[in-house]
This record gives structure tokens, C-alpha cells and sequence, in this order.
């Protein structure tokens, strides 16, 4: 990182917040915050994303005074309802054929905490998918093939899950797999941190 004597920390243990993180070719190191991830009573979606990417910096910070500490979190809803992770493969294929033939929006919560000055950036990032009207048998080979039960959503765009997927918008593809580059490129720039 030019311009910065702090060390960067990505407050995560996702293999693919790591790899995504990796395509800025800056140092980092990544710690896992192990926080409570319950939503709070009558919380929406956003705002529990936002809320926990902002807890696993904090975390982080208090362990690291003179780090920047990187936070995400996301939440997955399909109207307006939580998806979680589905954990087991049961799971997995009732969440996909909950959702074959609708539109799932992502909410990727970025948060970057300064833990030398006490001073944070956060914001969601949405990402919309609508699925493909799927097939029993189309959800079981893809299910068996890429086990995606750690994923929001049952699905992993940046592999073959991609082929679930019918339409996606948003304005970071990164979003959709955890980590808001381009948004995250703009903090770093007002922390005085230039990627390039």
C-alpha cells in the first residue's frame, strides 16, 4: 500500500473475501472476528448486514490499534425474508427451489475502520439476482457438484452457480460474492491509500 505505515486487515475467515481482496495485489492479513451473526429483533436485512460488518472491524481494531481493519458482511432476502446460510444440502435445495424463477437481493455491507483515529466508512452495496426457473433435477446435479451450503443463497456466482442465475444487477459483480471492490477502493483512496 503506498502512502501508509498501517497494516491492513481483513476481518474475515472467507477463502473468497481473501482471493477478491487478493486482485488489489496490496498487503493484508486476515483474522477471523468470531462475533454473535443473530439479527436483532425487528432488524431489516441492511441494516443487520451493515451492523456486523461494522462489529467484525471494531473487533479487530480493539486488537489492533494501529491497523485498518476491512468488515463485511451479507445478507440475502427474498421478499424482504432472510436467507441464510443453508448449512446441509437439505437446506440448500429448499432455499433454491424457494427462490428458481425470482429475483434475490444481496446486501453487501463494507465497512473500513481506521482503529488509530477511531473513524469508520461503511455502506451496503445491493446486488440483485434473478434465478432461472430451475428444475428438481437441475438443483440436485448442481447441489452435488459445487456444495455451496456456506453460501447465502445456495449458490456460488463466481463458479458454476453462475448457471442458476438468469439476470444480475448491480454496480460491483464483487458485491454479489462479498466484497465490495470498487467501493472499497474509494475508502482506501480516503484513508490516503492508493491501490495503483
Amino acid at each position: 500500500m503506498k502512502n501508509s505505515k498501517q497494516t491492513l486487515i481483513l476481518a474475515s475467515s472467507s477463502e473468497y473475501r481473501r482471493q477478491l481482496l487478493q486482485k488489489l495485489q496490496i498487503p493484508f492479513t486476515s483474522i477471523a472476528p468470531k462475533i454473535d451473526e443473530t439479527a436483532l429483533p425487528n432488524e431489516k436485512p441492511h441494516e443487520t448486514a451493515l451492523r456486523l460488518a461494522q462489529e467484525k472491524a471494531r473487533k479487530i481494531g480493539s486488537e489492533y490499534p494501529n491497523a485498518l481493519v476491512i468488515g463485511c458482511d451479507q445478507v440475502a432476502t427474498l421478499d424482504g425474508e432472510q436467507i441464510g446460510k443453508p448449512g446441509n444440502h437439505a437446506n440448500a435445495t429448499k432455499q433454491l427451489q424457494k427462490m428458481r424463477g425470482r429475483e434475490v437481493t444481496f446486501h453487501s455491507a463494507l465497512c473500513l475502520y481506521n482503529a488509530a483515529t477511531d473513524t469508520m466508512q461503511a455502506q451496503v452495496v445491493p446486488y440483485l439476482v434473478r434465478f432461472r426457473m430451475l428444475t428438481d433435477a437441475q438443483i440436485e446435479n448442481y447441489l452435488s457438484k459445487e456444495q455451496p451450503y456456506q453460501c447465502a443463497g445456495s449458490a456460488k456466482s463466481e463458479g458454476l452457480g453462475i448457471a442458476l442465475m438468469e439476470r444480475m444487477l448491480g454496480d460491483d459483480p464483487n458485491a454479489l460474492i462479498g466484497l465490495p471492490l470498487i467501493k472499497l477502493i474509494s475508502m482506501l483512496q480516503n484513508e490516503h491509500i492508493d491501490v495503483i
